[in-house]
């Protein structure tokens, strides 16, 4: 973090679940780390400070009572100050929603079943971080691994019901998961919901590291083997073909990946 200051890095991401995998043993950690951080140099200030409450899922060990997550009232009020407290900070710059609390098709998930009623009403969330906001806690909200449908919904709320708009979308974006294109990017043009663009590099495919079956010692894959979304056959055929443009070119592939998220029109910031 020293090094990132000194090379003009101000934004921070994080998130309450954070470190990954998430575990009982290490939630949380992230951010305690960066609040002692905080503490030892003095610099909040220079620092735009991000985290993210978690989405429904069956993660017991986030909440007080027990239960699985969820973005009711309580859960988002107990989520934040939480969050404050180890991040050793009384006000948060950018707090996301990390997923939807209905079901939709995450990380890259197909075969759509709607449920309904299993989320609390978008409406409802954004009336609950209005009153955060307004407490001072956090200054602005984001969402997360969100669609096209969730992000208008938020804005067209916001806009009838005088509630604070949603100004950034952390979505993943790279060479070859550009799903963002198809309704994100327009929403980040004509309404201001700028994508902070996640997995630049693919997850460490897009380095070519990873190709053919090389698994280097100490890698997330080799670690923790949660990296299969990136492995089907058309997509080791976009990765080959992408090295290779490297290649000819002298690129460093990294380099090259990062450029390309980092000079689309629509992203605001590439983490």
């Amino acid at each position: 973090m020293d090094y990132a200051i000194a090379q003009g890095i101000n934004f921070f991401d994080t998130s309450e679940m954070y470190a990954v995998p998430p575990k009982p043993q290490t939630q949380g950690a992230t951010e305690t780390i960066i609040g002692n951080w905080f503490k030892a140099r003095k610099n909040r200030d220079k620092v735009i400070l991000a985290t993210k409450v978690a989405g429904r899922s069956p993660m017991t060990w986030l909440r007080d009572n027990g239960a699985g997550t969820e973005q009711s009232k309580a859960q988002i009020e107990e989520a934040v100050n939480k969050s404050l407290k180890r991040l050793q900070t009384d006000y948060i710059d950018l707090y996301q929603l990390h997923w939807p609390d209905r079901p939709i098709n995450l990380f890259g998930g197909l075969g759509y079943k709607h449920v309904e009623g299993a989320a609390h009403p978008i409406s409802e969330i954004l009336e609950t971080l209005d009153g955060i906001v307004k407490s001072g806690k956090i200054r602005h909200f984001g969402l997360s691994n969100e669609t096209p449908w969730g992000t208008m919904k938020f804005l067209h709320y916001a806009e009838t019901k005088g509630l604070p708009r949603v100004q950034s979308i952390q979505n993943a974006y790279n060479l070859v998961n550009r799903t963002f294109e198809l309704g994100g990017s327009e929403i980040a043009h004509r309404d201001g919901v700028g994508l902070l663009a996640y997995s630049p590099l693919a997850q460490g495919y897009l380095t070519g590291k990873y190709q053919n079956g090389a698994l280097p010692q100490g890698s997330r894959k080799q670690l923790f083997n949660r990296l299969q979304r990136y492995e089907s056959p058309q997509t080791n055929r976009a990765i080959e073909a992408y090295l290779a443009i490297a290649r000819k070119h002298g690129l460093d592939a990294s380099q090259m990946a990062n450029q390309f998220v980092t000079t689309r029109p629509f992203v605001t910031s590439n983490i």
